[in-house]
């Protein structure tokens, strides 16, 4: 995706043609405060629907399909963004200054703007949506199998699959879908605890943790597995309701007993600040053992709930 299409506009040779404003304007889409009221009254009347029902243990699904139901719009809107920037390349590129050739430059920049208005406007939409799922859930919400791109908001909010960051990455192209900062890695696996007091216990410290890696890291883009059961779930709600971008470098599956090793090497190409690290398997030991080799800094928090291994006890 372009940063805007107005940036892609200006790096092309328009070769002398006047490129008017957009056709819409923000007055055109439903304002900000009436989304919010809206939203939140739908979410609200169909969780008081399924309340006490057999449809109650399907909330979660229900709510992560409500946020979904403007991500999709929100990505049918990028791929015809994406159609017509293609198109006025093409014709920038042919042009031979005629009338029917700048009538059509002009109709696919209108069309190019015009999506671009109602992605940013569809986005918007679901990010109020995804902060109605964080509160009511208490994870962020991750698209299945693509990236959570937030144009509108320079990617506060930004949820990036691993493989489209490094393909950015690989073809030197800086977008505004890939995330600025410096990479910090978090990892973990999936933990149990007796009882509620010590898993608040271990929650508290990985939020704990992430607080003091981002006092050391302002700009910090937050790297991790996008397990939505494991430890990763704690970090993705944290980076959320801190506005900190993520990557998620989800497992391939195809790769076998391979899968998380690979996510590792696929991490650390990164050439992250720091990697944090909270009980897991022997996967997770690789991670840390490589991250030392490679002189990164390595947060070990492998101790009882989350606690510095080295640590003494009272």
């Amino acid at each position: 995706m372009p940063i805007t299409f107005a940036g892609q506009l200006a790096g092309l040779d328009l070769a002398g043609f006047s490129i008017g404003p957009a056709p819409v304007s923000t007055t055109d889409f439903p304002v900000r405060e009436a989304v919010v009221q809206t939203l939140e009254a739908v979410w609200s009347d169909l969780f008081a629907l399924v309340s006490g029902t057999t449809l109650e243990a399907d909330a979660e699904d229900l709510g992560w399909a409500f946020v979904n139901l403007f991500h999709r719009s929100a990505e049918r809107k990028s791929s015809a963004l994406d159609r017509a920037t293609d198109e006025v390349r093409a014709l920038v590129a042919t042009a031979d200054g005629s009338e029917i050739h700048t009538s059509e430059l002009e109709t696919q920049v209108e069309r190019a703007q015009c999506a671009e208005a109602s992605m940013l406007a569809l986005e918007e939409m679901r990010e109020i949506a995804a902060g109605l799922y964080l509160n009511e859930f208490g994870s962020s919400w991750k698209p299945v199998s693509s990236s959570r791109f937030n144009h509108g908001a320079m990617l506060t909010s930004a949820l990036v699959e691993g493989r489209d960051f490094l393909r950015a990455r690989a073809e030197s192209k800086r977008r505004a879908a890939m995330p600025e900062g410096t990479p910090v890695v978090f990892a973990g696996g999936r933990t149990r605890h007796p009882d509620e007091a010590d898993a608040l216990t271990f929650a508290n410290n990985v939020w704990a943790t992430l607080d003091k890696v981002r006092e050391r890291v302002p700009d910090m883009v937050l790297i991790h597995g996008g397990d939505t059961k494991g430890v990763d779930r704690l970090a993705s709600s944290w980076a959320e309701r801190r506005n900190i971008p993520q990557v998620t470098f989800s497992l391939d599956m195809r790769l076998g007993a391979r899968a998380g090793f690979k996510r590792n090497e696929r991490m650390l190409s990164l050439d992250p600040r720091y990697v944090v690290a909270f009980p897991g398997n022997g996967v997770l030991e690789r991670l840390v053992i490589e991250a030392k080799s490679r002189r990164i800094t390595v947060v070990d928090r492998r101790g009882p709930l989350g606690t510095n291994p080295k640590a003494q006890p009272a």
